[in-house]
């Protein structure tokens, strides 16, 4: 939706999960020589202010990256998520928060390229304002990133990771991200693909992981992560998952050592809890 900002929401647990993942990933797959294209459908801001702003209004970072910040018994792939933060914040104070975009630059090379779409017109005016003297390694397009996905794939270099993390605030993303996978595989099956969703009290969200396993992809991995209870009022997000198409083979490892970490730490009521399973042709 237009009006989805992700600032409100920025650090929060789903943040955690979402860019977690996305940290293992990409340095995974910088470790090869060969350049690597980082593509993010939904690329939102580049970082975020915490101490001020629309972060600020509901502090959903204090119930997310703030309960990891000083903490000295990180697993090492929460460790090297929230070295990601610390470099955003050199003082060791938490201030800032990075979005994807700005994980990514922090990780990728400089053989390595960045394309980047967002719809909502403040947030792309601020992340082509951010990227200005980034070009031809970065780029933004004011735009659906949807469409946007046709016309980076396959990139030059055949190598790729590609982050799908809509609002789905409009319940017809579920299906668009459906159709955007299926398209994709045909035009780069080798690609890495990671999708975001929600955890909400709606059909569409209960029904996704089910519908992702049935593209017939030989490998994927499913991880999700629920802090609380379902709100009465049947709003609310009350969890997240992350499915991966064409995984790292280590991210199962490190994925068991974290999720039990993170319903510890992150837990909001007693029902806490994860999802992890992964399929290997």
């Amino acid at each position: 939706m237009l009006s989805y900002r992700h600032a409100f929401h920025a650090g929060n647990h789903a943040d955690v999960l979402k860019h977690m993942v996305l940290v293992h990933l990409l340095r995974y797959l910088t470790q090869k020589e060969k350049p690597l294209w980082f593509v993010d459908t939904h690329a939102g801001a580049a970082a975020y202010a915490l101490d001020e702003g629309d972060a600020a209004k509901n502090a959903e970072y204090q119930s997310g990256i703030a309960r990891l910040w000083a903490r000295e018994d990180l697993p090492q792939a929460l460790a090297e998520y929230v070295g990601q933060v610390r470099a955003l914040n050199p003082d060791g104070v938490l201030r800032r928060y990075p979005g994807s975009p700005q994980i990514a630059m922090q990780i990728l090379r400089k053989q390595d390229r960045l394309r980047m779409f967002e719809l909502h017109s403040t947030e792309s005016r601020l992340l082509q304002q951010y990227f200005r003297d980034d070009a031809p390694r970065a780029m933004v397009q004011a735009g659906d990133g949807f469409a946007g996905l046709q016309a980076v794939l396959p990139p030059p270099s055949r190598r790729a990771l590609v982050l799908i993390d809509p609002p789905y605030e409009d319940k017809g993303d579920y299906r668009q991200v459906l159709k955007a996978l299926r398209d994709a595989q045909k035009r780069f099956s080798a690609g890495v693909y990671a999708i975001w969703y929600p955890q909400v009290q709606r059909r569409e969200s209960r029904q996704f992981p089910q519908q992702l396993k049935e593209l017939q992809v030989k490998d994927w991995l499913h991880v999700a992560l629920t802090v609380k209870k379902p709100d009465a009022s049947g709003f609310g997000l009350h969890g997240s998952g992350m499915f991966v198409l064409n995984p790292p083979w280590l991210l199962p490892k490190a994925l068991d050592l974290v999720m039990p970490y993170l319903v510890k730490v992150l837990a909001q009521d007693a029902t806490a809890d994860f999802t992890l399973e992964s399929k290997r042709a």
